[in-house]
């Protein structure tokens, strides 16, 4: 392993901030205060960033807007933090975008969940295997969210490429990570933890040593408090920070998930940082619901 993967292994082991992507009163992208939410999440202390994430949006973005995301976030980060950039879709497109990362000097990309209504085993890792041979430069992270897929495809997978080196595990059952991660080389990958702080806890339990984020954007000294906690050992310390965004998660979580990115923008509109709107299928949080999200962004002391 070269000693440029071990920079993105570490960088991997840490919060994995996924910006929002703010759009602007004409709809389009807000690249001033897209910056600006970046500038925050570095100056908090956060060291990586992923352009193009499902907190950003992705499926809502057009293809020049995501290229644009990762050109922000790129010059942005600079020397500053590791950027991992999030893509997707049909092969070509992934590709593309994992080239066109490359190219900016992005070290990593992070390979969206196929969407695709027909997703076999085989097909998986061949799916994954075209983007990773594309940038045998960059450092390759699976998102996983299917709970069919086995260890031993993983395994395969990196076999074949050298250079996936990292998963994103976002699969709601923490017995089931300890096992996909045992099966496929508990040491062989860094395993993030792709359910953010809620899961954070029992996957570290089970191996994870880092996490993703989208509450980050809104108070980053919160997310680094559970990490913290985590990688000393301190179970009770990081079940005190997940008490304190407890209903903040479930407000994102419900609903399966509908309001995961609106409560985020409302977030951080409370705190005049960026405007709520959201695209759809997703929809602003109504205002009758605005209250609580404003009242637990205040009480983080931002």
């Amino acid at each position: 392993m070269t000693s440029t993967f071990e920079t993105q292994r570490a960088a991997l082991a840490d919060v994995v901030a996924i910006p929002v992507t703010p759009f602007a009163e004409d709809g389009s992208v807000d690249r001033d205060t897209y910056r600006a939410l970046l500038r925050r999440l570095l100056d908090g202390g956060i060291r990586t960033l992923t352009p193009n994430g499902n907190t950003g949006e992705f499926y809502a973005l057009t293809p020049e807007e995501r290229s644009l995301v990762t050109e922000l976030t790129v010059e942005e980060t600079g020397d500053r933090g590791a950027v991992l950039v999030g893509v997707g879709h049909d092969v070509p497109t992934a590709v593309a975008s994992a080239r066109h990362a490359r190219d900016l000097g992005a070290g990593m990309v992070m390979v969206h969940q196929p969407v695709h209504p027909y997703v076999s085993q085989s097909g998986w890792v061949d799916y994954h295997r075209a983007i990773a041979e594309s940038v045998p430069e960059l450092g390759v992270v699976p998102y996983i969210r299917n709970p069919q897929l086995t260890g031993a495809r993983l395994a395969e997978l990196a076999d074949a490429c050298p250079n996936v080196i990292g998963v994103k595990y976002a699969v709601p059952d923490a017995s089931r990570f300890a096992a996909f991660a045992r099966d496929a080389g508990l040491d062989r990958f860094v395993w993030v933890a792709g359910l953010a702080e809620p899961y954070a806890p029992s996957y570290f339990s089970a191996g994870a040593t880092g996490f993703t984020s989208g509450l980050v954007n809104v108070a980053p000294s919160v997310s680094l408090n559970m990490i913290e906690a985590l990688r000393a050992g301190d179970y009770p310390g990081a079940m005190k920070v997940w008490e304190q965004i407890r209903r903040f998660e479930e407000l994102r979580a419900a609903n399966g998930s509908a309001n995961n990115v609106t409560v985020v923008k409302e977030a951080l509109a409370s705190l005049g940082l960026c405007r709520r709107e959201v695209r759809p299928p997703s929809r602003p949080l109504p205002e009758s619901e605005r209250a609580e999200v404003a009242a637990i962004a205040s009480g983080w002391s931002i």
